[in-house]
């Protein structure tokens, strides 16, 4: 009889650590299946991408991932193959033998883990019978015209006619399948109404319901407990969506969710508690050099400046060397990503620097995609201008060099009144009336599409916020993704963020957060909110997150008026911070990225794996019955050295010193701050069920 380890304790650095029970790997086959398994729609795409490699190590040639086939991401994405898994070769020949078209290989990211892919149209002629097979399962139909559904039932169908071909043949190992999100829950659904031998485990990133909501600018948060579940869905058209989601639930031996605040969520909207939250985490890359993040984000800094050079040509009369750049990115959510508040704060900050007479500018740039018709023609004329220049004053920096050289070779000092002629004189005068114009720098790089509708340009307008001379506040709506490719910024996300000061992410709803969690193993400090998973468990795990350049604002209890002004205290703050104050506080927010490799938080995945095989295979798998540890009174420690947050050893003027004390330059030693902060990391952390709150939270504010 297998019998797997108990949870166990030994120590790191002084502090407690909670180490997972052992998988017998050999005895067990792994399967997660995802809509988004070589398939990038979302956030889901990210996570299972980065913790294949995690898992792929630890479970080698038994771990399989199922999505869906497209012929485009097959080719580009995939390498196809032979399973060396006798159980998967004999259920994927069955399949194929029986009408199907199913697709095995490797996908081509880190750690190459195998794929089981299903051609959804190519089964779409059973789609009847497998609607049956669902009403019979759960009393759930899909109508007709919901082809998203329909393409779901198709998916999970398949998925569960194939887990029952391995279990057929599985020769004795056990079967864990791991189903994200509602599309891939009926496979969940059907396999335990046909009593398939697996062990299964649910995990949502986002309620159904929940998001359907908050896009609909309800007060969410404060009324969890009162909305009335059914007519809800009803109301939306998703009623049998939510129910293929509540069902997969239900039907789940283990469900889990990625945060605090979203089992909160799932609680009231799912009707159960989650038995483990998975946080994501990124692969983390960790660099020869101490600074060599540092040293990247000079170099991509220099080219957002070449950039902001051209858009605003004519009007560049501020200090390129004083000016911070902001950025927001993802999903054009209007009010759940934060942009509402965002905007309202910026106009804020934009007076507080005018009032203070500060020479620090802030650029923010809006990188969400949304209906264009390409570039606008002022902002593609901008980075010609700003090319014609950088070419004169080349031409005209050699012609000088040779003048100089000659003269220098005669044994003479030139004359510096001729080094220059007057057709030199001619080609400047003519360059600097090239930049002249008589509109401001535009506060959009593309033509929208309906621009006098769309949310963020409307509430510019309203503000006022349109790039003039005496703002200290620039706006640049940039509705596209970046890309290495294109004409107008040419750099790739990763790169645009390394360039960047801040990532300000005050998110109404956001269940985990990758964006900030990118700006954090990248070294760039970011705004987060305590409705985000990723802020909820920065609160966790750091003392004091601020020190460490996180800043969190509070949009769950406290009205939207006192979080736009905390979100502008902060932004403030920040402008107010020295360039020493900034690589330190950059050092610290690098630090803070072990917090969020897969090699860790993927524990949070075993611990939830062998869970569900002690609750499926209760007479073969044995978890303790006691209580779960819990993570109280391990955090992540204040650092003590000086300065001990940026934004707390500041000057009261906005032009703080960029030349530091002396004393406070000894009294601070980053490498002996780094080697605590390793040593205290609360690296595996507390493996813990929720920890589950009353009902009903009082005080809490819709933003």
């Amino acid at each position: 009889m297998l019998r797997g380890r108990s949870l166990s304790v030994t120590s790191l650095g002084g502090l407690p650590r909670w180490e997972v029970a052992e998988l017998p790997v050999e005895d067990v086959l792994l399967f997660e299946v995802s809509w988004e398994v070589t398939n990038k729609v979302g956030g889901i795409y990210t996570v299972i991408q980065t913790k294949a490699k995690t898992t792929a190590d630890e479970w080698g040639d038994n771990y399989f991932l199922i999505g869906p086939y497209f012929e485009h991401n097959m080719k580009t994405q995939v390498e196809q193959c032979e399973p060396v898994n006798d159980a998967v070769r004999r259920a994927v020949d069955t399949m194929n033998k029986h009408g199907c078209q199913v697709r095995f290989g490797r996908w081509l990211i880190e750690g190459s883990p195998y794929v089981v892919l299903f051609d959804i149209g190519f089964s779409a002629w059973n789609l009847d019978r497998w609607k049956g097979d669902l009403w019979e399962a759960c009393s759930v139909g899909i109508p007709y015209d919901d082809r998203e559904a329909n393409d779901m039932l198709i998916f999970g169908s398949l998925t569960a006619w194939f887990l029952k071909e391995v279990t057929d043949h599985a020769d004795g190992k056990h079967v864990i399948a791991q189903f994200h999100e509602w599309q891939a829950g009926t496979g969940l659904i059907l396999s335990r109404a046909r009593k398939l031998p697996i062990a299964t485990i649910f995990t949502t990133h986002a309620t159904l319901l929940g998001r359907y909501l908050c896009a609909a600018n309800i007060d969410f948060y404060n009324h969890l407990d009162q909305f009335n579940i059914d007519k809800e869905a009803g109301e939306r058209q998703i009623y049998h969506r939510y129910c293929m989601e509540r069902a997969a639930v239900h039907c789940a031996h283990v469900f889990t969710t990625v945060s605090e605040i979203t089992a909160i969520e799932a609680e009231h909207m799912l009707k159960r508690k989650p038995d483990v939250i998975t946080p994501n985490g990124l692969n983390v890359k960790k660099f020869s050099a101490v600074h060599e993040f540092q040293n990247l984000h000079a170099m991509y800094k220099a080219r957002i400046q070449d950039f902001v050079r051209g858009h605003f040509y004519g009007h560049l009369d501020f200090d390129l060397e004083k000016t911070l750049f902001l950025f927001i990115a993802g999903r054009y959510e209007y009010s759940n990503k934060g942009a509402d508040i965002l905007l309202e704060s910026l106009s804020r900050l934009n007076f507080l620097l005018r009032m203070h007479k500060s020479d620090v500018t802030v650029v923010v740039f809006f990188i969400m995609p949304a209906k264009t018709n390409n570039f606008n023609v002022e902002t593609l004329k901008g980075q010609a201008v700003r090319k014609q220049l950088w070419d004169i004053a080349h031409s005209m920096k050699e012609k000088f060099g040779q003048k100089l050289y000659d003269a220098l070779l005669k044994g003479e000092i030139p004359d510096m009144n001729n080094i220059l002629d007057r057709d030199d004189l001619t080609i400047m005068k003519r360059a600097i009336f090239s930049t002249q114009r008589q509109s401001l720098p535009p506060v959009t790089t593309h033509n929208m599409i309906d621009d006098s509708s769309d949310p963020i340009l409307s509430t510019i307008r309203r503000l006022g916020l349109f790039n003039s001379r005496t703002d200290r506040v620039k706006v640049i709506l940039h509705p596209e993704f970046l890309s290495s490719t294109s004409p107008l910024l040419p750099m790739d996300y990763e790169e645009f963020v390394r360039g960047c000061h801040l990532g300000v992410f005050p998110s109404y709803y956001e269940p985990w957060g990758y964006t900030p969690a990118e700006c954090t193993v990248m070294g760039i400090p970011s705004v987060t909110t305590n409705l985000s998973g990723f802020g909820c468990f920065m609160q966790e795990h750091v003392a004091d997150p601020t020190a460490y350049g996180i800043y969190i604002v509070d949009r769950r209890f406290c009205s939207p008026d006192d979080s736009c002004n905390q979100l502008t205290k902060f932004l403030y703050g920040f402008c107010k911070q020295s360039r020493r104050q900034r690589i330190i506080q950059r050092n610290r927010t690098e630090r803070l990225s072990d917090l969020l490799d897969w090699r860790y938080l993927g524990r949070y995945y075993q611990h939830a794996r062998y869970l569900t095989l002690s609750k499926a295979f209760p007479d073969k798998f044995h978890m303790e019955p006691t209580s779960p540890p819990t993570t109280e009174g391990f955090k992540y420690p204040r650092p003590s050295s000086v300065p001990p947050s940026p934004s707390g050893s500041q000057v009261c003027s906005p032009q703080s010193s960029d030349v530091e004390d002396e004393d406070e330059d000894e009294r601070y030693d980053e490498e002996e701050e780094a080697e605590r902060d390793r040593l205290n990391i609360k690296s595996p952390f507390a493996l813990s069920h929720v920890h589950h709150r009353k009902k009903k939270l009082h005080g809490e504010y819709k933003n």
